[in-house]
């Protein structure tokens, strides 16, 4: 099985019940000798977006929230784009895979009107450190699978967790009817 690369998705198994990345999908940023480090993609944080940003908020993308990306770090804000030009790099993105790329939030509001197709921004992230991340996969804490962009840019992110699963050719599939009552599965 590969190891996460900036760009895959963790998706958490059933065996995840810690409370905080229950379901989850995490699109992973970063990954190397130093750690990892990722964004939930599927849970809405509880700051709405205008609260904290409000002149972001006519360039995000439906449904119009900030999400949360993690417990690291969680007063922090990362921005996931996609440019609306794919020939473009426009300032203050850098391309990570496909058409998705970050955005650094400083880039003034009136340059990205118009400049992305998609937008997206949480409150925190979630990392591990020096080879944590490694050990959880092969506990079987998390599945790594490859990222679409509509994963990232999601209408209904909140279904993510069982739409990816769903899309799984394999065993994995079974997993998206999954319910947390064992006398249901």
């Amino acid at each position: 099985m590969p190891g996460p690369k900036a760009g895959s998705l963790l998706v958490a198994s059933v065996l995840l019940t810690d409370g905080i990345f229950n379901q989850s999908v995490v699109l992973i940023l970063d990954s190397d000798a130093d750690g990892a480090l990722g964004v939930i993609l599927n849970e809405i944080s509880q700051t709405p977006l205008d609260a904290v940003l409000p002149d972001w908020l006519p360039v995000v993308s439906e449904p119009k929230y900030l999400f949360h990306g993690g417990p690291v770090s969680p007063n922090g804000a990362i921005c996931l784009a996609s440019v609306a030009d794919p020939k473009e790099e426009p300032p203050g993105w850098r391309r990570m895979f496909e058409r998705v790329g970050l955005l650094h939030l400083d880039t003034p509001v009136e340059i990205v009107r118009g400049a992305y197709r998609d937008l997206r921004i949480f409150a925190g992230y979630a990392g591990w450190s020096p080879g944590q991340l490694e050990e959880e996969i092969a506990e079987g804490t998390w599945h790594v699978l490859a990222a679409t962009y509509s994963d990232v840019f999601s209408a209904r992110p909140l279904n993510l967790w069982r739409t990816v699963l769903r899309r799984q050719p394999d065993e994995l599939s079974y997993f998206s009817t999954w319910t947390e009552d064992p006398e249901l599965n």
